[in-house]
């Protein structure tokens, strides 16, 4: 069967079939054929319109069968070049008997009709009606609209082609694929549209043939053969029915192939079984409704009661089942829609610049233990306490702190937390959310039990302790504080060394603008007219570096605009700012003391500090690593003389070398403030207390 099959694939694929079939049909038309090929040439004729059927029926779209008019046309001619060759065998040799054309038209004379040539007549006719009347003339019809429609949408179809493809929703190749589908759609039923009327014409050949048959067959029986009536009747009317039987079975078959290649809807992916299956069997209602009408009818007296019940109790139960099966459904789309859904991938777009985040101005991360300290709902008072630390900062150094952005961060311990400024770790330490830590203030009066550490803010040795050891703890001389001001003390003094990283320019600028509001004409001769903001925002930040506030913005804008025309340097512009804000920078040191206890420098040493600073620029580059060191470590030891005196270490120098010495030890010596001359009051008065020689 393999073979046979590729056989026919070689043939067709060498362009042979269609001229071998028309060949075939023309030799049945003209060259008699014995009895046996017409039974083989019958049977194919039979199974070839099965086939078409079938394939009609699981097609799932008509253009997957656009070749079905050119198919109709040629079994058409098949069945007509049939009813030629068996009408000659018919006519010549029906005189010998019902088998004269061949077993299958026997059959069909003697089996299905019963050798009744009255009833054959009767079904041949019947068949004829609903080939004609029916099937053909509503094929007919559903094609010729269908080729109508099709026709008139065609200009619309090409314009949304167009359309989609201009807007960029489908490219050229899937464009000319969708015009060639449309053209093809518009050809497809134009032909069937004309195939049609091939069916037609076909039911109209098998009426003429068979009136044609019988008469033709009586006239030869009695003429030429001296049959009598009754004999020639009977043979040639039965191998007439049998002949038209045989041919009308399979036109039928193609009618409805026909019928149902042109009622199909386009536009799904199911056969006809399937959406036969789908649609009608979807609702159980009609099924239930129907089953009980029948039964009704089958408890009727006198109505074949078996069947009706046997048939009502089918349709029940698959309404029962229909029902089940829907009702499964539901359960299973509820348990779903419950179920936790797994999140959505997320959406691949293009990159743009809302994808680029900034940095965090202030940052603070925390461990997953810490949670409960951020968050209100659990209790916790960190927030609350870093609004106030921002409050407070703000009306220390006369500027805004930004938010501090709060996020946890599964990749540090449960315990510990980060502080960032402008994306950069600048504090990191850790806490115990459940325990109280117990500073030592440099005195106290006996040990307690917990876990040791330090506060992070200033270094300072502290234990952990359990809250009910917090009243102990206080008796000894501790300072207690709960995690939250922990946290904010270490953050508030961060944002406190690095207030001029905050400071930018837009702040300055809503500087400005306040101060506008009350000395508008100083605002105006400030900035642009004298300086850029550029300058006055890297002197405010000069200051700031360098613990001084900008609160008094009205002196700083006046002692700029005063100095402004003759440089722009900003630490120029900033040494002189100090020197205008001297009284606070010194108030906010010793108080309200008259008698400001400092140190000083020996002149010699002093001398050399300023030559090696014209030269080598306000780095200190030139300086020996040795006398650095004797000065560093000479400073040291009297700043912690005068702390333990308790005084505040003050170091009196001349403006040139008051920034770099101010540098020099902001880092090592956090406590010791350096000052220049022209920053001491004049209502203060200065007292020295020790003096910083060369050499020891």
């Amino acid at each position: 069967m393999a073979t046979v099959l590729e056989r026919l694939k070689l043939v067709g694929a060498m362009g042979l079939g269609a001229p071998i079939i028309i060949l075939l049909m023309m030799m049945m038309m003209v060259v008699p054929l014995p009895p046996f090929i017409l039974d083989l040439f019958f049977t194919f004729n039979i199974a070839f319109s099965l086939l078409i059927l079938l394939v009609t029926v699981y097609t799932l779209r008509p253009l997957d069968f656009a070749i079905f008019p050119t198919v109709l046309l040629v079994a058409t001619l098949l069945r007509l070049s049939l009813n030629v060759a068996s009408t000659r065998v018919v006519l010549l040799e029906g005189h010998t008997g019902p088998d004269a054309a061949g077993k299958v038209i026997e059959a069909f004379g003697e089996f299905v009709i019963g050798g009744n040539y009255a009833v054959g007549l009767v079904v041949f006719i019947i068949l004829m009606i609903i080939n004609f009347a029916v099937v053909t003339k509503g094929a007919g019809r559903v094609s010729e609209v269908s080729a109508r429609f099709t026709l008139d949408a065609m200009p619309g179809k090409q314009m949304a082609i167009d359309a989609d493809l201009n807007a960029g929703l489908i490219n050229q190749d899937e464009a000319k694929l969708r015009r060639k589908e449309v053209a093809q759609e518009a050809d497809f039923y134009g032909s069937m549209d004309g195939a049609s009327k091939f069916v037609r014409g076909d039911a109209v050949a098998g009426i003429m043939i068979l009136f044609l048959n019988v008469i033709g067959g009586l006239l030869v029986g009695l003429l030429q053969h001296q049959m009598a009536f009754t004999d020639a009747l009977q043979n040639y009317t039965l191998l007439t029915i049998g002949d038209g039987l045989v041919a009308q079975i399979p036109s039928l078959l193609l009618s409805v192939a026909a019928a149902m290649i042109v009622t199909r809807v386009g536009g799904t992916n199911e056969n006809v079984g399937a959406q036969f299956s789908a649609q009608f069997f979807n609702d159980s209602r009609p099924l239930a409704l129907s089953g009980g009408v029948v039964g009704l009818i089958g408890l009727i007296p006198g109505m074949p009661n078996i069947a009706f019940l046997l048939l009502a109790g089918a349709m029940g139960g698959s309404a029962y089942m229909i029902q089940k099966r829907k009702r499964r459904q539901q359960e299973e789309a509820e348990r779903l829609a419950e179920a936790p859904k797994l999140p959505a991938p997320p959406e691949v777009k293009e990159l743009g610049w809302d994808d680029v985040q900034p940095v965090d101005l202030i940052g603070l991360e925390v461990g997953y233990r810490m949670i409960p300290l951020v968050d209100k709902n659990q209790g916790g008072q960190l927030m609350a306490k870093i609004k106030g630390v921002r409050k407070k900062l703000s009306q220390d150094l006369g500027f805004l702190i930004p938010s501090v952005h709060i996020r946890d961060n599964l990749d540090l311990a449960p315990n510990t937390y980060r502080i960032t400024l402008l994306g950069v770790t600048v504090g990191e330490a850790e806490v115990l959310p459940e325990r109280l830590m117990a500073i030592n203030p440099g005195r106290v009066y006996g040990t307690l039990r917990g876990v040791e550490g330090r506060d992070p803010a200033f270094g300072l040795e502290a234990v952990w302790i359990e809250p009910a050891q917090k009243d102990h703890a206080q008796t000894l001389g501790y300072t207690v504080v709960d995690p939250g001001t922990v946290v904010a003390t270490h953050l508030s003094h961060i944002l406190q060394s690095n207030a001029h990283q905050l400071f930018g320019h837009q702040e300055a600028q809503q500087l400005l603008d306040m101060l506008a509001k009350t000395t508008p004409k100083l605002v105006e001769d400030l900035c642009p007219k004298t300086l850029p903001l550029n300058v006055i925002v890297k002197v405010l930040q000069n200051l700031l570096a360098e613990d001084v506030p900008i609160r008094d913005m009205r002196t700083i804008a006046e002692t700029l605009a005063d100095f402004g025309p003759r440089s722009q340097d900003a630490a120029i512009l900033t040494t002189v700012v100090r020197a205008a804000l001297g009284r606070l920078i010194v108030q906010r040191i010793t108080g309200t003391e008259r008698e400001i206890p400092v140190m000083t420098l020996d002149p010699d040493l002093e001398q050399l500090l300023q030559k090696i600073l014209q030269g080598a620029g306000q780095d200190g580059a030139g300086l020996e690593p040795g006398l650095a060191e004797q000065i560093h470590k000479s400073l040291e030891e009297k700043t912690q003389k005068l702390e333990m005196e308790g005084h505040p270490a003050i170091l009196l120098v001349s403006s040139p070398v008051r920034a770099w010495l101010a540098r020099f030890v902001k880092h090592t010596i956090g406590s010791l403030s350096v000052l220049a001359y022209n920053e001491i009051p004049e209502d203060r008065q200065v007292k020295v207390v020790a003096s910083i020689g060369q050499r020891g």
